[in-house]
């Protein structure tokens, strides 16, 4: 059976509920949903910037997929959830611009609520990483 590695950053949630960042298991890698907390200063960031905030979120999780050995052009299902009908095209802009042409399947959820209420957008992923 493979083995399970974890990913873990200094976001306060993770501690706090008792999750990872990203899981790991065989080719499989799965990333939480992720939000613009700063890992450093556990601060959220952009506060009034939906764009940014997806922006630093996918940032974020391309790295937790390279931690675990992958790379961004490995993710193959994104799902987006953001707070505000007008921040959907902002959020799908920079969706393409951090992912490219790697074109993963994707969801797009407008009207959530989150933890925090200056939170605009919350973003999770899955990957299949080769090796």
């Amino acid at each position: 059976m493979a083995s399970t590695q974890k990913h873990s950053t200094g976001n306060p949630y993770e501690s706090q509920f008792g999750y990872s960042r990203a899981v790991r298991r065989g080719p499989f890698i799965f990333v939480s949903g992720t939000t613009s907390t700063c890992p450093e200063t556990q601060k959220l960031l952009f506060p009034d910037s939906a764009s940014q905030q997806a922006e630093f979120i996918f940032a974020e999780i391309i790295r937790a997929v390279e931690a675990l050995g992958g790379s961004k052009n490995d993710i193959m299902r994104v799902r987006m959830f953001v707070r505000r009908d007008e921040d959907t095209g902002p959020v799908g802009s920079a969706l393409k611009s951090s992912l490219g042409d790697v074109g993963p399947a994707a969801t797009m959820i407008v009207g959530a609520k989150f933890v925090h209420q200056d939170m605009l957008v919350e973003i999770e992923v899955d990957a299949l990483a080769d090796g």
